[in-house]
């Protein structure tokens, strides 16, 4: 089914010293150092002609101070327009086996991996079903992205839906981000690298320790400004899980509903289109 329509908003200085004294003034010219790989091998150039050119042909260095792994300002940048905030300074991107190594975690014991959700797709409601109202979705979602920001650990696994080009984030609290994400990295079909973006399915998973349990999704329809400034309606799905120890196969039935739900949207935009074409 379609749900409703929502609008989201994702949104040196160098001081010279001065000296002086009570007989003249004298202004002291401060040094500038630039702190750029391209500037100091054009200086070893300058002082040593022997070296070759090639060797100044160096990138600007571009990396923000006290980044390191885990701490990556761009993709912090990305899970706050999420609705996340690792504030325990602790978020792992996640696309691929090293990135597993980086965060400390086991490489997958089988990859690809295959799984079966079929059983777990009934307890998996839509948003705005008799099974599911947009509040208790709503107010669920949020609890969660609260308690996903007070995590000491992040993890987020990213890629394809298994046989599709949409993309997934997965973004799991240390308790079963640790547990789950390596299966899920193996799950997920691995996407091109890109800088971090909001993907169309974005999954909250989160261990409650058993204070109660929630599944959910929900496709809503929301404007992208596309790269020529024009505005185009598409479809996004937001996943819950939260429990005592969120199993994989009930994230993995989040993601094919998703997944579906936003087919079959797209499907129905192409064929109004169409319609709308004709009549004219």
């Amino acid at each position: 089914m379609n749900s409703t329509i929502r609008t989201l908003a994702r949104t040196v200085a160098s001081k010279a010293p001065r000296l002086a004294s009570t007989t003249t003034v004298t202004t002291v010219t401060p040094t500038i150092r630039l702190f750029s790989a391209a500037a100091a091998t054009t200086s070893a150039q300058t002082s040593s002609p022997g070296l070759p050119e090639s060797i100044t042909r160096v990138g600007a260095p571009e990396a923000f101070p006290n980044e390191y792994p885990g701490q990556n300002y761009m993709f912090n940048w990305c899970l706050n327009a999420d609705g996340v905030t690792p504030l325990k300074k602790s978020a792992f991107r996640i696309s691929k086996p090293l990135d597993l190594k980086v965060a400390g975690l086991n490489l997958p014991a089988t990859s690809p991996l295959k799984v079966s959700a079929q059983g777990e797709r009934g307890n998996v409601p839509e948003a705005g079903s008799d099974a599911l109202d947009f509040d208790a979705f709503d107010d669920a979602l949020q609890s969660t992205k609260d308690s996903l920001s007070m995590s000491d650990s992040l993890y987020c696994p990213e890629g394809h839906a298994p046989g599709t080009r949409t993309g997934v984030r997965i973004i799991a609290d240390k308790g079963c981000g640790s547990r789950l994400a390596p299966d899920l990295v193996a799950y997920l079909d691995r996407a091109p690298k890109r800088e971090p973006r909001s993907q169309p399915v974005t999954c909250y998973v989160l261990s409650t320790g058993g204070e109660g349990e929630f599944s959910g999704y929900a496709i809503e329809e929301v404007e992208e400004v596309m790269e020529d400034g024009s505005r185009v309606a598409v479809s996004v799905a937001t996943v819950v899980v939260a429990g005592g120890e969120p199993t994989l196969e009930r994230i993995v039935a989040g993601i094919e509903l998703s997944v579906e739900g936003l087919e079959a949207d797209a499907k129905e935009r192409e064929e109004k289109k169409k319609a709308e074409e004709t009549a004219e």
